[in-house]
């Protein structure tokens, strides 16, 4: 049901509207866009100016509830766009689908009858009939739609199946490391499937694939992620750092030109062909975990855990210096 008076609460003074003799309401921040929505939900009708950005917003804005049986179209994430948006409410409503001795009651927004049966949890093959009866039993069904399934022999079932989406990532160096803006929502596909279905005693016991095809393609959620590099700090920061880290006063010069040279004392340094990362350039970067549980931004942390890599692999700075000279990496 259509709460107009949580629309007037949330959404701000009720206007004529000049058209429609409907009613609209200011909903609009100085700097965003804002669009007439007009929501359909069974025999009411509202019409809103909101800046709202997605369906679920403007709903939610409207104090309009929808329960999970409900549809919704188009869906809750789908962006709002132009100036005459429509979405439209189907309320769920009790239904009494009939399966020979099997009766099962169900809530649905459907007007398919073959989607209600489905949505009670039954299996239509191929053939099979579902038909809308009148209700002659009142004190057994109720006020309910009842369904009755007519069960013609069928030995395939058709079925539509969802594609999940991929999720893509997208490097943005003008982006901060550790930003990351959603630049298209994703949305499932859809496949249609046929089995052909094996019985023992009138009970389904295997499905066997014999054709499926694809009626609508996913489309990808593209995710902008935050790559812009950071700045090296001033030698004299990383020398602090070196220090708080428990690099000795005559290993520091030795320390901070094998740390640039690596890193550039970067805490989030990141080597994009192997992945070696942070000051040290630990490779993976989780080794670093033994050091401290803020591995990732800790540069105190990074350098304690590269004295005690320097120490053991090379018995001192200087001697990792030397393999580094001699090597180009130590």
């Amino acid at each position: 049901m259509l709460i107009i008076t949580g629309a007037v609460l949330a959404l701000g003074v009720l206007l004529p509207h000049p058209e429609t003799n409907l009613v609209y309401a200011e909903d609009a921040t100085e700097d965003g866009e804002s669009h007439f929505v007009t929501i359909y939900d069974d025999d009411q009708t509202l019409t809103v100016k909101t800046a709202a950005s997605t369906v679920a917003e403007v709903l939610e804005r409207a104090e309009i509830t929808v329960a999970e049986s409900d549809i919704v179209d188009p869906g809750l994430e789908t962006k709002v766009s132009g100036n005459e948006f429509k979405v439209n409410i189907h309320r769920a409503r009790p239904a009494l689908v009939i399966d020979g001795a099997n009766r099962r009651y169900v809530m649905t927004a459907s007007f398919d009858p073959y989607q209600v049966a489905r949505d009670a949890g039954l299996t239509i093959y191929d053939g099979d009939e579902v038909k809308i009866e009148t209700n002659h039993n009142f004190l057994e069904a109720g006020a309910v739609s009842t369904f009755r399934i007519e069960r013609n022999g069928g030995r395939m079932v058709t079925i539509e199946e969802a594609i999940p989406y991929e999720v893509q990532e997208q490097r943005d160096v003008s982006m901060a490391k550790g930003e990351r803006v959603l630049e298209q929502a994703g949305e499932d596909g859809r496949r249609k499937t046929t089995y052909e279905v094996l019985f023992e005693n009138n009970r389904e016991v295997s499905r066997t694939l014999i054709s499926e095809e694809t009626i609508l393609e996913p489309v990808a959620e593209i995710v902008r992620v935050g790559a812009k590099p950071s700045i090296p700090p001033e030698r004299q920061q990383c020398a602090e750092w070196a220090r708080q880290a428990g690099v000795a006063e005559a290993d520091l010069e030795t320390a901070l030109n094998i740390i640039y040279r690596e890193s550039g004392c970067r805490v989030d340094a990141t080597n994009a062909s192997s992945g070696a990362y942070g000051i040290p350039q630990a490779l993976p970067g989780t080794k670093m975990a033994s050091a401290g549980a803020d591995w990732q931004t800790n540069p105190v942390t990074q350098i304690r855990w590269m004295i005690g890599y320097v120490n053991g692999r090379y018995g001192g700075w200087q001697g990792a210096m030397a393999h580094k000279n001699a090597r180009g990496w130590y």
